[in-house]
């Protein structure tokens, strides 16, 4: 699925949000310093990852001080390593003092989604599957993770509820059986070309498959199972994995043959990447 998202305007929208969370009524503490002093501070990667999120990291600044100038020397997508220098910040004290922790915590947070995700798209490399992500998202902040998972080398599965269906098991049992749900999804589509429906066992496969399904959900099967069930599919439909996906599986999952496969944890399970940010006096 393609991502149509513009990124200045979500950007804008995160910003602005995590800003008035942390700011309120006004900085206390960057009082302290007097008005109209300028610093320097240096952003320093302590560990090797993946960057992402300098967007969001500007605007934090520019949101405070018009006149920040923030020179970078990596860019999104860029593998960084441990010390190394990202980034120069020349701003007005007090704006540089209070936009620190909501910028780093956008950078940091983006970087550890990027990364993770490329951590798993290295490990199927020699295969045909793809790996996805989810909606198990930090409230909020879906479409920037969503950047990020593709910053990543990754894919995104539908954004929200609004521009795919996804026919799980209790949508199957409120419809009737697998076959009537996949009759009224395909008169409300109105347009919508993602339809997918979730099956447990390969008898709820191959019914599936008479029903015409062309996206089909494997939730939770072994990998005896997903290797049945490519073997059963014949790429008639295209196959996802779901369920227990980890690095120590991911291999083995996508040596089955199947087309993608989606993991929450991308998203759901973040641990920032460690960065620093140096104020240097000027």
């Amino acid at each position: 699925m393609d991502f149509p998202l513009n990124l200045a305007i979500e950007v804008e929208r995160n910003v602005l949000a995590a800003l008035a969370e942390d700011i309120g009524g006004g900085d206390l503490t960057a009082q302290l310093m007097p008005a109209g002093h300028k610093s320097r501070g240096l952003v320093v990667s302590r560990e090797d990852a993946l960057l992402c999120g300098t967007a969001w990291f500007d605007a934090c600044f520019h949101r405070l001080d018009v006149n920040a100038r923030i020179d970078w020397h990596a860019a999104d997508g860029q593998r960084i390593a441990a010390g190394q220098t990202l980034c120069e910040i020349n701003a007005d004290t007090r704006a540089l003092l209070t936009a620190e922790r909501t910028a780093l915590n956008f950078l940091q947070m983006l970087s550890a989604t990027a990364t993770v995700t490329r951590t798993f798209v290295d490990a199927i490399a020699m295969t045909r599957a793809k790996i996805v992500d989810t909606r198990k998202t930090l409230p909020g902040l879906r479409l920037a993770q969503k950047y990020a998972v593709k910053t990543g080398g990754g894919h995104n599965h539908r954004l929200g509820l609004y521009d795919g269906i996804l026919i799980k098991e209790n949508h199957i049992l409120a419809a009737g059986g697998i076959r009537p749900a996949l009759a009224q999804a395909r008169q409300l589509a109105h347009g919508v070309t993602f339809i997918q429906i979730e099956v447990e066992t390969l008898a709820q496969l191959s019914e599936a498959l008479e029903c015409g399904a062309r996206m089909i959900l494997l939730d939770n099967m072994s990998l005896e199972q997903m290797r049945e069930a490519v073997e059963i599919n014949a790429d008639q439909a295209e196959l996802e994995a779901s369920g227990g996906v980890n690095l120590e599986r991911v291999c083995g999952i996508a040596a089955t043959g199947v087309h993608r496969i989606s993991i929450g944890s991308l998203t759901k399970d973040v641990r920032a990447i460690d960065l620093s940010l140096r104020h240097i006096e000027r």
